[in-house]
């Protein structure tokens, strides 16, 4: 099994997990299941999304999309995401 995980930090939670849940469907057809939403408890901005994936070219062209940057900044998100590809 594959993996993703995506680590970053944002300005409002709750703004952007509203533009993260409407992305549901784009990540489905990506081949991605979202298993877990994570913050960290020492600093709530930092939120951790752990997915399934079974499709890992479908995967990696959803999270080098041209429509990224514009998700990135419409969500609040406000430094660099890191995102890694496990098995």
């Amino acid at each position: 099994m594959i993996y993703l995980l995506v680590r970053h930090k944002v300005a409002d939670f709750e703004k952007w997990k509203r533009v993260f849940d409407s992305h549901a469907e784009a990540q489905r057809q990506s081949g991605l299941r979202l298993d877990k939403v994570l913050r960290n408890l020492d600093d709530p901005s930092e939120v951790v999304t752990w997915f399934e994936d079974t499709d890992l070219a479908k995967a990696r062209a959803f999270v080098s999309s041209p429509e990224v940057p514009r998700a990135k900044e419409d969500s609040g998100v406000v430094d660099t995401p890191d995102i890694y590809f496990l098995s």
